[in-house]
């Protein structure tokens, strides 16, 4: 392996200490571990995954170290209210994407540092369709998940707790449950123009459940709608991993080490994995541990399994089935926009701030299997600017002229579900990064199904837009959130995993994160993400305690 890059950024996480995300220069304690010491868990990635993971696992008492390759960011000092220089929240990392459909990879749906993605998330909260987890069984497509949503909904309750996820007092879709920690967000002028289009067109429709709070919590302040959430909050209203499991994962005994990139997965004589080669401070070292966790999401979990490979698993580690990096699965988003004659201002606030789920829970009356949830949104300028400009093919007069209506703009957009298909995949490309390690090359073509979705979505959103005031109304085509790549299952054969997120092929090897995945569903995949985590760290606990580890 390489020496690696010059960092820009300074490991923070040293020296028996953590930075206190809730004080200005502000420290916390932090246990240290010795890399000739072997730890319980090695956890690779500090996202919604990773993160809650080591909170609940530190917990239980075990030892954790939890890796990053990004900075520790410190909210209060680091984030500004400025477009560009927020990019550095994102994973911008060479990485090679084509196919029929090549998805774009960076800002919409992964991040760099301590957080991960959820540092920059739109905050979302929304649980899975029960039935989205017998999809197959149910509803006649996709696959089968391993567990139910019975297994999984008091995971759900945890992670809202956790969250204080702010949202209505009665939810109008799914199973009754608890009524949510905080009390719903006011609803911006967006959302008030969905609510508007949505009693149009006779559907259901609620403000949406998000995990940032509408009161104080403890050192969080209420958000206070500055419409910057997906380019990181300064005020640390947003719930994110940063500022919630992290800190948990601290307060129990974890160790975090930020800038930390981790190339390969050491694996013993008896096979088993015995510990993580990462870079730090200039030099690859390497970290003992009993088991590894491999939390990276969809694309850089997939990356390390099989940049692990070796001559007791060639293909890469967890890969016998020959799964490891397939049936990946990207939301699409294929939005509309109009213009209204009042002034919207729809950069006030978070930009989801209403949601209709009625196309994820109305199973008649459509040509597409699966479905799709609809948010209103909220572009800052220069994102907007960007997707006139790409779309529209607008530059100069014209752009300036259409950026003139920005205050006066609207749009609506869809999380539209994917099909998990074999020959969309992660591979590992020849060429190397500045580490030596070889960079991840993503496949991708939507399904027919998927574009079905997508046409009905473009159709009736633009049709909700119009029934609420809106006039000259486009569309533009995106994606989001990565799932899938590492699914579990009940067949070695037909999984990576197991429904504990255990490998089938290496029994002290572990994946927890959105690449579990077997179907995508319609909605944001944050908060099923953390609640899978949950689960997983009360099996883990549950197996220590009858020596099954």
């Amino acid at each position: 392996m390489s020496a690696g890059p010059a960092s820009a950024h300074t490991t923070r996480a040293v020296a028996g200490r953590a930075p206190d995300v809730f004080e200005r220069g502000g420290w916390t304690p932090m246990r240290q571990n010795a890399d000739r010491e072997a730890v319980d868990f090695a956890i690779v990635g500090t996202g919604a995954g990773g993160a809650t993971l080591a909170a609940k696992l530190a917990e239980a008492g075990f030892t954790v170290v939890a890796f990053d390759a990004g900075p520790y960011w410190r909210p209060l000092e680091d984030f500004a209210s400025d477009e560009t220089e927020q990019g550095k929240l994102f994973w911008t990392d060479e990485r090679l994407t084509g196919g029929d459909d090549p998805v774009e990879l960076g800002a919409n749906n992964s991040g760099r540092g301590v957080g991960g993605s959820t540092v920059h998330f739109s905050m979302v909260s929304l649980r899975f369709r029960p039935e989205w987890f017998k999809a197959r069984s149910r509803l006649g497509y996709g696959t089968d998940w391993p567990l139910g949503y019975d297994q999984i909904a008091p995971y759900y309750d945890e992670v809202e707790r956790a969250l204080c996820v702010s949202g209505p007092i009665r939810y109008p879709w799914g199973p009754r449950r608890r009524r949510y920690p905080y009390r719903e967000h006011p609803l911006n002028a967006p959302g008030e123009l969905l609510a508007r289009g949505a009693r149009a067109m006779g559907i259901k429709w609620s403000s949406t459940p998000l995990a940032t709070v509408s009161a104080p919590r403890g050192k969080s302040p209420p958000c206070v709608y500055r419409g910057f959430c997906i380019h990181g909050c300064s005020t640390n209203a947003k719930q994110s991993a940063l500022i919630v499991w992290i800190p948990r994962a601290l307060k129990a005994g974890a160790e975090v080490r930020d800038l930390a990139m981790v190339g390969r997965i050491e694996v013993d004589a008896a096979g088993l994995a015995a510990g993580v080669h990462y870079h730090r401070d200039g030099e690859w070292r390497f970290q003992r541990a009993r088991n590894v966790v491999v939390a990276g999401y969809a694309i850089e979990t997939p990356r390390l399994l099989l940049n692990s490979a070796c001559p007791a698993f060639p293909q890469g580690l967890a890969n016998r089935s020959g799964l490891v990096g397939t049936h990946l699965m990207v939301h699409g988003g294929n939005a509309a926009w109009g213009t209204f004659e009042e002034e919207v201002r729809w950069n006030k606030g978070p930009p989801n701030m209403a949601v209709s789920e009625h196309w994820n829970y109305e199973d008649r009356g459509k040509d597409f299997h699966g479905g799709y949830a609809f948010m209103c949104q909220g572009p800052l300028p220069r994102e907007w600017a960007r997707t006139v400009a790409g779309t529209r093919g607008l530059w100069g007069e014209g752009l300036h002229a259409e950026m003139e209506k920005y205050n006066h703009m609207a749009g609506l957009g869809p999380v539209c579900e994917s099909d998990a298909q074999a020959r969309n995949r992660v591979e590992l490309a020849d060429e190397v990064d500045s580490y030596g390690l070889r960079i991840p090359r993503v496949t991708y073509a939507f399904s027919d199904n998927d574009r079905r979705i997508q046409r009905h979505a473009v159709a009736y959103l633009s049709e909700t837009l119009r029934a609420a005031g809106g006039r000259d109304i486009w569309s533009s085509d995106d994606t989001s959130h990565l799932m899938g790549s590492c699914r579990m299952g009940d067949d070695p054969a037909t999984s990576v995993v197991d429904a504990d997120g255990r490998s089938w092929d290496i029994r002290n090897l572990w994946i927890c994160d959105g690449s579990l995945f077997c179907t995508s569903g319609g909605v944001n995949p944050s908060l099923t993400i953390q609640a899978l985590a949950c689960r997983v760290g009360d099996r883990i606990a549950a197996m220590a305690r009858r020596g099954e580890l």
